[in-house]
C-alpha cells in the first residue's frame, strides 16, 4: 500500500480560491489591522476577507490577538492601524452603535435587574422600534433559541446555558448584518457546550447571518466552522476550511495546535520522493515539489496515519523503524501509545522533546504518538516495554524553510552567548525546531553541514562581508547574523536588490516573522532623478510582491518606497526608535554577494552595530543574466 504525501499548495492560506465566485458579497474584509498597546502589536497587520453567510471561527490560544480583534470590529477597541470594512462600508471610525453588529460576551453580560423580555427588547428599544414590533420580534427569537415562555423571568433562575441563548437572541433582536461571539461557550460544562453550540449553528445557518466566532478550543471550531483563521502571537498565520487545516497545515504552530502531530526531519531524496527514517515515500499525483527548495524538510504525521505490526514484514506501508512502547492510556474509543524509536532507524525529530516529561526516552531516540481505535488494540494488545514496527501511511511536508537551527561560533560559551540573545532565544523557544552547534576556530566552511542546515546562526560582531559572503557561498542559504547587544526586533525591514529573486528570502520571512512581535516592511528604493516608467515598475514590483507573499504565505507586508542611495535609506529606516531586523534576499556568487552587502548594508558591518541581518540564498544567477549586469 502506497502512503500519501502532500506537499503544499500555493494559495493554502489565504482561502482566496474557496471565495473566488465571492468577491463581490463579502461581509467583512480587514485591511493590515493593527492594534498596539505599549508599543508591542496584539494584533499584526491581518488581513482577512469572511463572506456573507460564513461561519467564521478564529481560533488560538489565550493572548493570541483574537478577540482584540473581534473588539475590534464591533468598534468596542480602536484600532492603530488598517482598515475595516462591514458590507462594503468603512465602518472603521464608525460608532459600534452604527455598525450594525450583534456581539455576544462570554459570561453572558445580562442585565441581571431585567426579565428576559426587557434584556432581549433592549436593543430595540433604543433604536426607538414600536412595542408591538419588539414583542413579536422577542417571540420569534425565543422561539429561535428554544425558550419559549421564558419571558418573564429574571436571568438568575436560568440555568448557564440557558443565559447564553438569551444573550445570542439579544445579540439578533435588532437583525444585526455581523454576529460576534468571543468565547460565548467557554464558561459551561461539556454537555450544555455541546447542546448550545448545536443551537448556535442551527440558528446561524436559518438566518443566514454572518458570524464570527472566536475560541481557542479547536473541537469546537471544527464543528461549527465553514471556515477557522488561526492566530498566534498577534498574526493570522493561516486560514482555511477545518479538514485543510488538519491535513495540510502550512506552519509547525497550526499543524500541532489543531491536534496532535509528530513533527519529523524528511529530506528530498528525488523530486518525486521525501525520505524520512527507513521509509522512502513518493508524492500523491496532485504534489507540489517545486515548492520545497530544501532538502531538509519537515514533515507532518499525525497519531492515527502511523500503521504498528509486531514485524515490519507485515507492516502495509513503509517502514519508519522499529521502536519500544514506552507508554499506554485508554481514551475510550481511542487509545494513545508513546513509542520510542532508536537512533539506529534514523528517525528525527523536528521539535526539541523535555527530558524532564520524558525521563525513560533513550538518548538519539525519537518520541513518536500513536493512536489506534478499540478494535486494533483488541487484534493486538500492547503493553509498556514491548517492541514494535511503525510504517506510515500518511504524511505531509510542511512549507516551512526552517528545519532546524546550527549555531556556528569559535567556542562553545559563544554558542551559549548566541542562544541567549533576545532574538535568537525568542525563535528558539517559539519554533521548537532542533537545534545543533559546530564549533570553528577559524571559517574554513563545511560545505555538506552547512547546506543540510536549516538556519545558520552566527555572531555578527567583528565580521567582514567576506566572512559573511563566503558562509552563505559555502552553503548557509539561509545565515541569521546576530551581534552582541542586539534587542529583540519590533520591526522586520526587507529588501531585495532589484535584480534579485524575491521567493526564498520571503518564504523566509513569512516563516520567522510569525514568531517575532514585529511589523514587516518590504522596501523598494529608487534614484531620485527616476523616470515615471521606472517609479510605475519599481510600485507594481513592490504591490505584486506583497499580493503574492500573501497569496502563498498568508502574510500581508507593509510596503514602502524610498528614494535616494540604497545603503542610506535602509539606515535611516533601520535607526528608528524600535529595533529592527534586517533582512536580504541575494543571488550570486561569492563576490557578487561580497559586493551587495558592502554597497547596500556596509554600515552593518561597523564595529558599534546593533541590527541583525537575515541573509536568503537563492543561488548563483543564470549566466545570461550575469552577462548584462
Amino acid at each position: 500500500m502506497s502512503p500519501q504525501c502532500h506537499w503544499p499548495e500555493t494559495d493554502f492560506v489565504t482561502g482566496r480560491a474557496y471565495h473566488a465566485q465571492q468577491e463581490a458579497s463579502m461581509s467583512i474584509r480587514f485591511e493590515q489591522v493593527t492594534k498596539r498597546y505599549r508599543g508591542v502589536p496584539v494584533v499584526n497587520d491581518v488581513t482577512l476577507e469572511v463572506a456573507k453567510g460564513e461561519f467564521f471561527v478564529l481560533l488560538g490560544a489565550s493572548g493570541s490577538g483574537k478577540s482584540t480583534l473581534l473588539r475590534g470590529i464591533a468598534g468596542l477597541t480602536d484600532i492603530d492601524h488598517g482598515r475595516i470594512a462591514l458590507h462594503g462600508r468603512d465602518v472603521t471610525f464608525v460608532n459600534p452603535r452604527d455598525r450594525g453588529v450583534g456581539f455576544v460576551f462570554q459570561h453572558y453580560a445580562l442585565f441581571r435587574n431585567m426579565s428576559i423580555a426587557d434584556n432581549i427588547e433592549f436593543a430595540l428599544r433604543i433604536r426607538g422600534v414600536p412595542a408591538a414590533r419588539r414583542r413579536e420580534r422577542r417571540r420569534e427569537l425565543l422561539r429561535l433559541v428554544a425558550l419559549e415562555g421564558m419571558d418573564e423571568r429574571l436571568p438568575s433562575q436560568l440555568s448557564g446555558g440557558q443565559q447564553q441563548r438569551v444573550a445570542v437572541a439579544r445579540a439578533l433582536a435588532h437583525e444585526p448584518g455581523v454576529l460576534l461571539l468571543d468565547e460565548p461557550f467557554g464558561a459551561l460544562d461539556a454537555k450544555i457546550r455541546t447542546e448550545l453550540r448545536r443551537t448556535v449553528r442551527e440558528v446561524q445557518r436559518r438566518l443566514g447571518t454572518t458570524t464570527i466566532l472566536v475560541t481557542h478550543d479547536q473541537e469546537e471550531a471544527f464543528s461549527l466552522a465553514d471556515r477557522i483563521g488561526v492566530m498566534h502571537m498577534g498574526r493570522l498565520l493561516e486560514t482555511g476550511q477545518p479538514q485543510q487545516l488538519y491535513r495540510q497545515p502550512a506552519t509547525r504552530f497550526v499543524a500541532t495546535f489543531l491536534g496532535a502531530a509528530n513533527l519529523l526531519l524528511g529530506e528530498v531524496a528525488t523530486p518525486y520522493r521525501v525520505r524520512v527514517g527507513q521509509a522512502m515515500i513518493n508524492h500523491a499525483s496532485q504534489a507540489r515539489p517545486d515548492a520545497v527548495s530544501s532538502t531538509e524538510v519537515v514533515t507532518v504525521v499525525r497519531p492515527e496515519d502511523i500503521e504498528l505490526a509486531r514485524h515490519r514484514q507485515v507492516l502495509a506501508n513503509p517502514c519508519l523503524g522499529e521502536g519500544q512502547v514506552l507508554e499506554t492510556s485508554f481514551g475510550g474509543g481511542v487509545g494513545r501509545l508513546l513509542v520510542q524509536v532508536g537512533a539506529g532507524a534514523n528517525l528525527r525529530a523536528a521539535a526539541r522533546v523535555d527530558a524532564q516529561v520524558h525521563p525513560g526516552l533513550a538518548p538519539g531516540a525519537c518520541l513518536l504518538e500513536v493512536t489506534r481505535t478499540a478494535a486494533e488494540a483488541m487484534a493486538m494488545p500492547l503493553a509498556a516495554g514491548d517492541s514494535i514496527a511503525l510504517g506510515v501511511r500518511r504524511l505531509h511536508v510542511l512549507p516551512t524553510p526552517v528545519s532546524s537551527f546550527l549555531f556556528r561560533a569559535p567556542t562553545r560559551e559563544a554558542v551559549l552567548e548566541l542562544r541567549q540573545s533576545p532574538l535568537v532565544a525568542q525563535l528558539v523557544q517559539s519554533t521548537r525546531a532542533n537545534l545543533s552547534e559546530t564549533i570553528v576556530a577559524e571559517e574554513q566552511p563545511g560545505t555538506a553541514t552547512l547546506r543540510s542546515a536549516g538556519l545558520v546562526v552566527v555572531d555578527n560582531t567583528g565580521r567582514t562581508p567576506a566572512e559573511i559572503a563566503s558562509l552563505v557561498a559555502h552553503g548557509a542559504r539561509r545565515l541569521l547574523c546576530v551581534p552582541r547587544g542586539a534587542a529583540l526586533p519590533r520591526r522586520v525591514i526587507i529588501h531585495c536588490p532589484d535584480d534579485a529573486p524575491q521567493g526564498e528570502a520571503m518564504g523566509l520571512v513569512a516563516s520567522l516573522v510569525r514568531h517575532i512581535n514585529a511589523e514587516a516592511t518590504f522596501v523598494s528604493v529608487m534614484r531620485r532623478d527616476a523616470v515615471a516608467a521606472e517609479r510605475t515598475r519599481v510600485l507594481r514590483r513592490l504591490l505584486d510582491t506583497r499580493a503574492e507573499v500573501r497569496a502563498s504565505h498568508g502574510l500581508d507586508l507593509r510596503t514602502e518606497l524610498l528614494e535616494g542611495a540604497v545603503s542610506e535609506q535602509l539606515l535611516a529606516l533601520a535607526s528608528g526608535p524600535d529595533p529592527a531586523l534586517l533582512v536580504m534576499g541575494i543571488d550570486g556568487d561569492r563576490a557578487e554577494i561580497e559586493a551587495a552587502l558592502v554597497r547596500d548594508l556596509g554600515w552593518l558591518f561597523d564595529a558599534d552595530a546593533r541590527w541583525p541581518l537575515l541573509l536568503s540564498y537563492s543561488g548563483p544567477r543564470p549566466a545570461a543574466l550575469a552577462a548584462v549586469l
